[in-house]
């Protein structure tokens, strides 16, 4: 696979970034967006919220990455419809964690792929099913640290996984970005070429 320049990744996540690296992407990542950008998408329903949010983000960095494409991803965890974004403490974890236990959600990922005004979106959904988690298991989750910085307060890819029963559907788009979908509307807009 190769791109003509390297893709400008409009996000700041270290998982979008490994992912990319592991499926041969050259990518560079754009600055953060401003708030505004991030937050694009109120008052939508949850899953075109996030594509709401990945074409905002990746249009802001396409204004400063003239002629390159862009990529824009945000990722929402979903519960009986209601949004669960990144916990703001332990006890907000705990909380999340608690509602997820023994119960199936939904991980959608909106992304948008921009270069000035050419854009293509796209989104996948992905169901995730978790195990019963007693008290203990979900506080020392939590004290863990590693739910604090992410959308739905777990991990699948570290130690989170060991949370989770079933996935039915992309992997990838549960870490944060569903690489086949991504890289083959990469090459649906001509930027990427097999060799």
């Amino acid at each position: 696979m190769r791109l003509s320049e390297p893709l400008v990744l409009a996000s700041g996540s270290p998982r979008r970034a490994q992912l990319l690296r592991e499926a041969g992407v050259p990518f560079e990542v754009a600055e953060a967006p401003p708030e505004t950008e991030r937050r694009a998408g109120e008052g939508l329903p949850p899953a075109e919220a996030a594509v709401d949010r990945a074409l905002a983000k990746a249009r802001w960095a396409s204004g400063r990455h003239p002629g390159r494409w862009v990529l824009g991803a945000d990722t929402v965890v979903i519960l009986e419809g209601e949004a669960l974004g990144k916990p703001r403490d332990e006890a907000d974890a705990r909380r999340m964690l608690a509602r997820l236990s023994g119960r199936a959600h939904e991980v959608v990922t909106g992304f948008a792929l921009v270069r000035g005004e050419e854009r293509r979106t796209g989104r996948v959904r992905t169901l995730v099913s978790f195990r019963r988690l007693d008290g203990e298991a979900i506080a020392r989750y939590a004290a863990s640290g590693e739910p604090l910085d992410k959308a739905g307060a777990y991990a699948i890819q570290g130690m989170g996984g060991a949370l989770v029963d079933r996935v039915e559907g992309s992997y990838t788009n549960v870490v944060g970005l569903p690489v086949p979908e991504v890289l083959e509307a990469l090459s649906a807009c001509g930027a990427l070429t097999d060799g």
